[in-house]
């Protein structure tokens, strides 16, 4: 269990810039579910989720580059939850998969040419001698805008499939591939490349602006 308590590369839960913001919301919670639940709830909400910008620099892939700004995505905001509860001594790892159904991304979708979104990044974390499965992405601001149920976490059950729309439609899982200690970073490109060839040339870049790159592919907003 050791692994999933330690500081990786990415999943970089030492840096003083993520004990520190974990300390300050786990503050006075003394069991490790209150920690989780709370943990949870901020990176969700503190940080807006914005697919569109994705930073694939050794930097920008870390943990801690979140905490510079108040947006991020699925990897990020998962990688923030498991970094942040090993530091609160929580055992937390990554898990990556194929989805569709997601919300908040129909203009992503046009660039992508496809509404399956391949590496789509959630966290486990090990409670009551269980791993439990999170998906931190979808911020209640945004949930509440497209009439959605913003995903609660209850402490013990998986907050793990996002509703998609007012139907009752879920996130869809298609692919997994497995759970990680830290983010398997040439894994991830490989498969951004694989699955979207007419973007393959971006995913070697250090950020990738989807606004920018609609515009240059001449997409209409």
């Amino acid at each position: 269990m050791q692994e999933f308590l330690s500081a990786y590369r990415y999943i970089n839960c030492d840096h003083p810039k993520v004990k520190s913001y974990a300390k300050k919301i786990c503050s006075g919670l003394d069991s490790p579910v209150e920690k989780a639940i709370a943990l949870y709830n901020r990176i969700r909400d503190d940080f807006r989720y914005n697919p569109y910008k994705l930073n694939f620099t050794e930097e920008g892939i870390q943990s801690s580059n979140l905490l510079e700004r108040n947006y991020g995505y699925c990897v990020e905001k998962a990688s923030l939850l498991v970094a942040t509860a090993r530091a609160e001594g929580i055992p937390a790892r990554m898990g990556f998969a194929n989805v569709k159904n997601h919300i908040g991304t129909s203009n992503l979708e046009e660039i992508l040419e496809t509404d399956v979104f391949v590496f789509h990044g959630y966290a486990e974390l090990y409670l009551n001698e269980r791993w439990v499965k999170l998906t931190p992405a979808f911020n209640k601001s945004l949930c509440d805008y497209l009439g959605v149920p913003v995903l609660e976490f209850d402490g013990e059950n998986d907050a793990f499939f996002q509703q998609y729309d007012q139907t009752g439609k879920q996130l869809e899982f298609l692919h997994f591939y497995g759970t990680f200690e830290d983010i398997p970073f040439n894994l991830m490109l490989t498969e951004l490349r694989s699955a979207y060839p007419h973007l393959s040339k971006y995913f070697t870049q250090g950020v990738v602006d989807f606004q920018e790159i609609r515009t240059e592919l001449g997409i209409a907003s």
